[in-house]
């Protein structure tokens, strides 16, 4: 799906360590018989970090697969027993339609996507409706490039996260960010407080962003 003009993300998954490998990401070994099966290989994402990430990112994942086919708003509210009060919530700020409004999860990590160079370590988060990653920094340009070319967002934020594992945030005017080149994006927690913080998106080559708005790179050379 081609990137909308906003964003509700569900963090599915929080880690502090200092590194977070490409290996943590999606284990090698037990995985090799899997090369061919991106469904099946995904199950294994974070399987040795965060046990329960896979089910939490399926949660949210029904939401946007019920969106993308919805007659109605109810439709997508049925999917997901959450994600009728989160944009009831947005809406007392905001006016968002739900139905042109993406769904996903993202992860949190201080410094993710350390060791080899394997494009399985964002393909599976993406595979399962992984949207973006939050991070003070990347490990490593193969790991942000990745990212990118699987239509994921490599935000970046320095500080204390202000949102924990399980919290929805709201990304504003993504779309227009992006093809504006505007570097720092509104995103609230939402919540009764709505608490406001700004993301950034470090440097983006045109290609890159052209690759982020058509949703990924297959997008981008289909066009």
């Amino acid at each position: 799906a081609s990137l909308t003009d906003d964003l509700v993300l569900k963090v599915v998954s929080v880690i502090h360590d200092p590194v977070t490998t490409t290996d943590e990401l999606i284990p090698s070994g037990e995985t090799s018989s899997y090369r061919s099966n991106p469904l099946g290989l995904a199950e294994f994402t974070l399987s040795r970090k965060d046990p329960a990430y896979v089910g939490r990112a399926k949660e949210i994942q029904l939401a946007e697969k019920a969106r993308q086919t919805a007659d109605s708003v109810e439709d997508i509210y049925k999917a997901n027993s959450e994600i009728k009060e989160v944009f009831t919530k947005i809406n007392q700020k905001f006016l968002v339609d739900p139905k042109k409004t993406e769904i996903g999860s993202v992860i949190y990590a201080v410094k993710p996507g350390d060791g080899s160079a394997r494009e399985q370590a964002a393909s599976c988060q993406k595979v399962l409706g992984g949207l973006a990653n939050i991070a003070k920094e990347y490990a490593t340009k193969r790991y942000r490039s990745n990212l990118i070319n699987w239509g994921m967002l490599p935000f970046l934020w320095k500080e204390e996260i202000p949102f924990k594992n399980g919290d929805y945030l709201f990304v504003k005017d993504i779309k227009k960010a992006i093809e504006n080149r505007e570097n720092e994006i509104k995103a609230y927690v939402v919540n009764e407080g709505m608490k406001e913080f700004t993301l950034t998106l470090g440097e983006l080559t045109d290609d890159e962003r052209d690759i982020i708005l058509k949703g990924c790179l297959i997008n981008y050379y289909r066009n």
